[in-house]
């Protein structure tokens, strides 16, 4: 069952596909935490006499660029080019990154090997028999056990400030696994730049943000609260974080429920959630969230226009299974079909 379109009658569905149009030229600094992202199948086979656990016979293993590298995936599929800048180990899933994106034409210069320390990697294990629907199972991560040494951290943030003077826009993606600080981001001058914060969104006062995309729980943590589908105490928390650091607008992802964009002098703009009743596998979805959301900005959208081409690409990737992208292609066809669509 799908659901209906999720947008306004009032907006301008030919002005979102020429703002699409305008992506392949835009340039977008993606500054922060990349990640691998490992996917390890495997067919049920027995339960282990050592232990009550399933024995999983090995099918296939599969890996994608994973936080920030997949926010820069989904600039890299729907046309961009694109500028990372981030830290990675010396070691093979470092060795993966660099060259996904070297072979996706991006420039690799902008990301730093350095020797001893960790690539961030989250290896998911997915159970199934034959011919069912796979499972998550298992996850474990690798993270760095040490800060990186002070000369790699300058090195980012001159490579950050000279990037970003040739860029439309900045986009900030901190997982907290220490390629990016508040501190780095602080003296950067943007035309643009949006913000991904998993746990310390407020600790990015004093830096020039235009936008963020939290998630509702996100918002809880920062201010230790449920909201709970309370719609007063979701404007309250807004008004507080945008206030807080200074945005241009505030974009609460909400899942099922979809978006709402919060904007100085305007009312909150909730947007339903586009596409299927039920996700596939939610892995991912913020990551392009906020590369559409930025991208469409740097393209000349206004928040909300922006706001709307995200929840549908955001729809899009939650019907893939793993860790996914948006093409342009599949952006364009979405938008398309709501123009068609007796419902208008």
């Amino acid at each position: 069952m799908r659901r209906k379109p999720a947008v306004s009658t009032s907006l301008d569905l030919s002005r979102l596909l020429d703002i699409i149009g305008n992506f392949p030229r835009q340039t977008i600094l993606v500054l922060g935490d990349f990640i691998v992202d490992e996917f390890v199948s495997g067919e049920i086979s027995r339960v282990s006499r050592e232990a009550p656990v399933l024995i999983l016979k090995h099918r296939r293993t599969q890996v994608a660029p994973g936080g920030g590298a997949n926010a820069a995936n989904n600039l890299l599929d729907l046309g961009a080019r694109v500028a990372p800048v981030t830290a990675v180990g010396d070691d093979a899933a470092g060795r993966v990154l660099v060259e996904h994106f070297r072979s996706k034409g991006a420039d690799t210069s902008g990301i730093v090997r350095v020797p001893g320390w960790t690539t961030p990697t989250k290896t998911r294990f997915l159970a199934g028999w034959a011919h069912t629907t796979e499972q998550q199972v298992l996850r474990v991560d690798q993270e760095p056990e040490t800060a990186l040494p002070a000369r790699v951290v300058k090195a980012l943030a001159r490579k950050a400030r000279a990037r970003a003077r040739s860029s439309a826009a900045v986009l900030v993606s901190d997982y907290g696994m220490g390629a990016v600080t508040p501190a780095l981001v602080r003296p950067l001058r943007a035309k643009l730049l949006t913000l991904d914060s998993r746990h310390r969104l407020l600790d990015y006062r004093g830096a020039r943000i235009t936008a963020a995309t939290p998630n509702e729980p996100e918002v809880e943590a920062l201010f230790h609260t449920r909201i709970a589908g309370d719609a007063k105490k979701l404007d309250a928390l807004a008004a507080r974080t945008r206030r807080h650091l200074g945005l241009g607008a505030l974009v609460i992802t909400r899942g099922k429920d979809g978006m709402v964009v919060f904007e100085g002098g305007r009312p909150p703009h909730a947007i339903p959630v586009y596409g299927g009743n039920d996700a596939v596998d939610v892995t991912g979805a913020g990551d392009t969230v906020i590369a559409v959301f930025t991208l469409a900005l740097a393209a000349g959208a206004t928040f909300i226009e922006a706001a709307h081409l995200a929840n549908y690409a955001g729809g899009i990737v939650v019907m893939k299974r793993g860790t996914a992208t948006a093409t342009r292609q599949e952006l364009e066809a979405a938008v398309r079909g709501d123009a068609t669509s007796p419902s208008r």
